[in-house]
C-alpha cells in the first residue's frame, strides 16, 4: 500500500526503532480502510491468490508485521530479553503466521537492532504437523534457527506441561485460531486459551494474530473461554468484529498491517 514497503520488505521494522504509535502511522492507509467481515477477508485472500499473490507471500508479510508489533511492545515495556517469547500456534494459517513471526524475531531474516531472543513455538494441534502447506513450510523452516525451540502439544495435559513456568515468558503470541473460529473450542486449543489466561494474570503481555482466539471477527461475539489481548494485529483492513464493544474490549490495541492484497481483490 502506498510508498511504504510491505512488512517483510521493510527494513525499518527489523531495526527495532518503531514503537506501536510509529507502526500505526506507518500502516495508516490500512488502519484507515473501511472495515470488512471475516467472510469478506477470506474472499479477498482467495481472490488475491487467483490474481497471482502467493499464500506464502501473504503469510510472510503477516508474520513480519506480527514480529514488528511484538518487538515494539517488548521494547516499550522494557521486557526485551527478559525471558523467552512463547508462540502458541494452531494447526492452520493463523499458526503459520505465528511461526513466521518467530522466524523474524529469532533473526531468521538477519539481525536488527536488538539481539535475537529465545523463542519457543508450540504447535497446539492433535496432528504432529500443521495442516496447510504454508503453515507446514513456516514450521519446518524454524528447525534451522538455534534460538528457536519447537514443541508439540496434542492434549490438554501436554499444553499444561509446556506452560509450566509461563510467568517467566517475556510475551505470549496467540496464533491459535483466526478468521475461521466458530462455536465451542475443542482441546487442545481450549487448554491453550486457558494457559494464556494464566500468563496474562501473571503480568505477561499477550499479542493476538488477526484476532484474539475465540472472537468471531464478523460479529465480535466471543466463545468461552476467549483470549484477552494487549495488542491485536489484524491484516489488510479493519475487521468488523474488533470494532464492536465486546470485540474491542478483548482485542486491546488493534493494529492493521498491509500484507499485499491488491485493491481489486476486495469485494465490490
Amino acid at each position: 500500500m502506498g510508498s511504504v514497503p510491505l512488512p517483510a520488505d521493510d527494513a525499518a521494522l527489523r531495526e527495532g526503532a518503531l514503537d506501536l504509535d510509529a507502526l500505526a502511522a506507518r500502516w495508516r492507509e490500512a488502519m484507515s480502510a473501511s472495515p470488512m467481515t471475516a467472510e469478506a477477508m477470506r474472499g479477498a485472500d482467495h481472490r488475491a491468490q487467483r490474481l497471482g499473490v502467493s499464500g506464502w507471500s501473504l503469510m510472510t508479510h503477516a508474520g513480519a508485521a506480527v514480529a514488528a508489533a511484538v518487538r515494539a511492545l517488548l521494547l516499550q515495556a522494557d521486557r526485551w530479553g527478559s525471558g523467552p517469547i512463547l508462540v502458541l500456534a494452531g494447526p492452520g494459517n493463523n499458526g503459520g503466521d505465528g511461526s513466521v513471526a518467530a522466524w523474524f524475531l529469532a533473526g531468521g531474516a538477519g539481525s536488527g537492532g536488538a539481539e535475537a531472543p529465545r523463542v519457543a513455538v508450540v504447535l497446539v494441534a492433535t496432528e504432529s504437523r500443521p495442516g496447510t502447506p504454508e503453515a507446514a513450510r513456516a514450521w519446518d523452516r524454524l528447525e534451522r534457527l538455534p534460538s528457536v525451540t519447537r514443541l508439540h502439544a496434542a492434549t490438554a495435559h501436554e499444553v499444561a506441561l509446556v506452560g509450566h513456568g509461563i510467568e517467566k515468558a517475556s510475551i505470549v503470541i496467540d496464533a491459535l485460531l483466526g478468521t475461521g473460529v466458530r462455536g465451542e473450542l475443542r482441546e487442545p486449543i481450549r487448554a491453550a486459551v486457558e494457559l494464556i489466561h494464566r500468563a496474562r494474570a501473571a503480568g505477561v503481555p499477550v499479542v493476538s494474530v488477526d484476532t484474539p482466539t475465540a472472537i468471531d471477527l464478523s460479529s465480535g461475539d466471543p466463545s468461552d473461554p476467549v483470549v484477552r489481548a494487549d495488542v491485536t494485529i489484524t491484516f489488510h483492513r479493519p475487521k468488523t468484529g474488533l470494532l464492536t464493544r465486546r470485540g474491542a474490549a478483548l482485542a486491546g490495541r488493534v493494529l492493521v498491517a498491509p500484507i499485499g492484497i491488491p485493491p481489486e481483490a476486495d469485494p465490490a
